[in-house]
């Protein structure tokens, strides 16, 4: 897929009819037909305001900028210590607002009203009063909400927002309960792991650091992966995939605390 100037995916059909996308990660899925994809007026206020509000952090947890926006339902705060981020219940990917029943996403709206009612400075700032106070009864309603401040909003740098394994392991791309993973692990184990063949695989330690073990549990495998077929089966009898401290994937999940990069590195 080729890019257009927004860093979007630059449509190679025509949008108003059905029709599937892929990428070389081996995905296919069919499309409902929908108008052709442009920044709205809403997610362009959203962009800007999301670096204005990030440039305010000191240590924005997902990353530095160069960030993107992402659909992920972020909520903007600020209470005596300044502007944070907090997260509603779910996001709405910009995509998936044409399968969004209004009811739904008018009970994120409600959530969201009820947390800034205990930050009412962010009301006005961000100016979303209107937003707030508006039942979402209809499709236009949850054009605007999905991409508004209230969950356009969230500032993901490109490796973890849409990139690809090896680049990245993006949450376009891979399950969120993985891909969360790289916002809180410490920095010198290493989540994702490509094997021998190099297909993609995240791995979590199975005992606390220290401890001398040295085995891994297998989270995620490419269905390219040789590992793949193997935690298919466990997941079917209910078990974990664990690898021995001595299988390649743990040794390379665990090398920078084996062999620590010096200081000077």
């Amino acid at each position: 897929m080729t890019a257009d100037a927004s860093g979007g995916a630059a449509p190679l059909h025509d949008p108003t009819q059905p029709h599937k996308e892929s990428e070389d990660l081996g995905w296919t899925i069919n499309i409902p037909g929908h108008p052709p994809r442009a920044d709205s007026p809403e997610y362009k206020a959203a962009r800007a305001a999301m670096h204005r509000l990030t440039d305010t952090l000191d240590r924005p947890f997902y990353g530095d900028e160069p960030v993107e926006d992402h659909h992920g339902g972020g909520l903007w705060l600020k209470d005596s210590e300044g502007w944070f981020l907090v997260r509603n219940l779910v996001g709405i990917e910009w995509s998936a607002q044409f399968c969004a029943d209004p009811a739904k996403v008018d009970l994120l709206r409600q959530n969201a009203k009820r947390l800034y009612a205990l930050c009412p400075e962010a009301v006005e700032e961000l100016g979303i009063r209107e937003l707030l106070d508006t039942p979402i009864t209809d499709a236009a309603g949850v054009q605007r909400w999905t991409d508004s401040i209230c969950n356009a909003s969230m500032p993901l740098p490109h490796d973890v927002h849409s990139a690809a394994l090896p680049q990245g392991g993006g949450v376009h791309h891979y399950p969120s309960p993985v891909t969360e993973i790289v916002f809180f692990k410490r920095d010198d184990f290493q989540l994702w792991v490509v094997d021998a063949v190099g297909q993609a695989v995240a791995v979590a330690p199975v005992a606390k650091r220290g401890s001398g073990d040295g085995r891994v549990q297998v989270l995620f495998a490419a269905q390219e992966s040789a590992l793949h077929p193997a935690l298919e089966r466990a997941r079917d009898s209910g078990d974990a995939l664990l690898l021995g401290a001595d299988h390649p994937v743990a040794l390379t999940a665990f090398a920078e605390q084996y062999h620590p990069r010096s200081a000077a590195a």
